[in-house]
């Protein structure tokens, strides 16, 4: 078995072992990161295709900085940001513009809502507003940082995190009011 160090030399000696043994080992954490800004599986997919084809491609750059892994997770994050740039001109315009943003210890956090129907929720939100929160929320960006990422005003990332949150809670109660009928 191949160390990271030794898998890296690999990959930039371009071993196909080396890579195979790399995309094995990140794939399935790096899918898991592409699915948050996208729809469905068949997007998470190319994303995930994409991301590594540049993972290979710039991985002599790797400086030891960090962790690989983290290297590895913001190139998916740049490759999904890149592709939603692509699909959609106006990434971040209100999609809902009379959206009521209440304060943050106003909104409940339901106890039995399990991960993946809170991954669902999240993929239901409003395209800028997703990757607002999940740049925020789940990737841990300050707002400083994912206004220079996605070429938005500090301001802007803010107001797009809180009508996030809004929106998500309004989903989190009606799947709750769906799961209290089907009960009844």
């Amino acid at each position: 078995m191949y160390s990271e160090e030794e898998l890296i030399k690999g990959c930039i000696s371009e071993k196909r072992e080396c890579q195979k043994l790399l995309y094995q080992k990140f794939a399935g954490k790096m899918l898991a990161v592409c699915f948050r800004y996208c729809k469905n599986r068949d997007e998470a997919e190319d994303i995930l295709q994409e991301g590594f084809i540049k993972v290979f491609k710039n991985i002599g750059k790797f400086q030891n900085l960090g962790s690989f892994e983290g290297w590895i997770r913001r190139i998916m994050v740049n490759t999904a940001l890149e592709e939603i740039r692509r699909k959609k001109n106006q990434l971040l315009t209100d999609d809902i513009d009379t959206i009521y943003v209440q304060p943050e210890s106003d909104i409940r956090t339901e106890e039995n809502i399990n991960a993946k129907e809170l991954v669902k929720l999240i993929q239901a939100l409003p395209a800028g507003y997703q990757v607002v929160f999940n740049l925020s929320v789940i990737e841990g960006y300050t707002h400083k940082e994912i206004a220079g990422m996605l070429g938005i005003n500090e301001g802007t990332s803010k107001s797009q995190l809180a009508k996030a949150r809004t929106y998500l809670q309004r989903l989190i109660n009606k799947n709750e009011q769906i799961k209290e009928t089907e009960k009844s």
